[in-house]
């Protein structure tokens, strides 16, 4: 649907964790309106409405993902790992829970907010949300002779790769690697190749006033793992939060959860 020019100003100053929904539902309501276009009354009316009804918007989680699946050239893994979330989530009852702590109507900073980007590029904002996983892409140099092609060392945008006339092999510097993959793809003779698969998790972010980075998890994890992390997260949250308090803030005062998880994966690569 076409949307005039002051209209796409307006939806543009709605915030960015609610203009999705927001602009989804002007365009529901002006086709149901039998309209061809929108326009700014069509933006303030749908506005006016949704602050309005809030609460009824809540499901007491929000599931975000990149557009990876639709065609990213930079996605790691495709999975149907967002739905299998979504539907963990549901049996959760997130919703259930928060209409039980919080006083008064639910607002969208109320929900727990996941998000699964499909590179490091972290077009879904992993690092401000509750839960982020991140599609990563361990590399390592195998026993293939290198041939200086330095493929790799181009395609490295974090400078993370050394090779040079005395290398035998590139040195990957696995403090600046982001595990894209990119020098995998790139390396014609297989020297890189893949040593491990699947997603990093950040654990604790989130904006608003007092805001917090979420702190990553060691380790490449698993789907199965993944989805064991959140139910053990989903559970700490539902354990130990109270009257609406956030993810983020209860692991900003107490480690534990992070400390528990971290273990447990060290302990498996013993």
């Amino acid at each position: 649907m076409k949307w005039q020019k002051d209209a796409q100003q307006a939806i543009q100053k709605v915030p960015f964790f609610v203009r999705k929904k927001v602009k989804a539902r002007v365009e529901k309501e002006a086709c149901a309106s039998g309209k061809t276009f929108v326009s700014l009354m069509d933006v303030k009316m749908t506005q006016k409405r949704f602050i309005t009804n809030m609460d009824s918007e809540i499901k007491g989680f929000q599931v975000d993902t990149c557009f990876g699946p639709q065609g990213c050239p930079h996605q790691i893994k495709h999975s149907n790992l967002p739905d299998k979330i979504k539907n963990l989530l549901k049996k959760k009852d997130l919703l259930g829970f928060l209409r039980n702590e919080v006083a008064g109507g639910l607002k969208f900073h109320h929900e727990f907010k996941v998000t699964i980007s499909d590179c490091p590029n972290a077009c879904s904002q992993p690092q401000i949300k509750d839960i982020g996983i991140i599609g990563a892409k361990m590399p390592y140099i195998t026993d293939n002779e290198c041939t200086h092609c330095m493929e790799c060392v181009s395609v490295c945008k974090e400078n993370a790769i050394i090779l040079d006339d005395t290398s035998i092999a590139p040195d990957i510097n696995s403090q600046m690697c982001v595990k894209c993959g990119a020098c995998v793809d790139a390396c014609p003779t297989g020297t890189i190749d893949v040593q491990n698969q699947g997603y990093r998790i950040q654990l604790g972010g989130k904006l608003g006033r007092h805001p917090r980075l979420a702190k990553e998890l060691p380790g490449i994890f698993s789907e199965q793992e993944v989805m064991k992390i959140v139910s053990r997260c989903i559970d700490y949250y539902k354990t130990n939060s109270h009257g609406g308090e956030r993810f983020a803030d209860l692991c900003a005062k107490n480690d534990r959860l992070f400390k528990e998880l971290a273990e447990h994966k060290k302990q498996e690569l013993l």
